[in-house]
């Protein structure tokens, strides 16, 4: 099975603070991600992995891979989405994130995920910030 264009999955991002959360005092601010998946391509494909780098104002990175998102390896099937809900915690007020996600398109034979052929699918930077830090 030939790789998917990586085109033809998109990601969406929608960003809030989350103050009840958050303890400017000791320099902690988190934040909550929505993250909106569209597979736009006419094959079901996996999410096998993320990379996430999480920059905050004072240039600390913190580089975060795993398995999945939220605790899933989900099918998207085609011409739908998968949304989940995540955070990050930075040291200030204004930060930003970037990565990618990496995919297979999913084999109607059930073969071991772990044998096709990866994609990644890139995650563009995205800025979270309290509400008064950018005006």
């Amino acid at each position: 099975m030939k790789p998917l264009n990586s085109e033809l999955v998109r990601v969406q991002v929608f960003t809030t603070y989350l103050p009840s959360h958050s303890r400017p005092e000791d320099n902690q601010y988190t934040f909550a991600y929505t993250i909106t998946i569209h597979n736009d391509s006419e094959l079901t494909v996996q999410l096998l992995s993320r990379h996430w780098l999480i920059t905050d104002a004072n240039d600390k990175v913190q580089e975060v891979r795993g398995d999945g998102v939220v605790g899933e390896q989900p099918l998207i099937e085609p011409g739908t989405h998968f949304r989940y809900t995540s955070g990050a915690t930075l040291s200030t007020p204004v930060g930003h994130m970037k990565g990618s996600y990496t995919m297979i398109v999913a084999d109607e034979a059930q073969t071991e995920p772990s044998t096709q052929p990866a994609f990644d699918v890139a995650i563009p930077a995205f800025t979270l910030h309290t509400p008064t830090a950018l005006h």
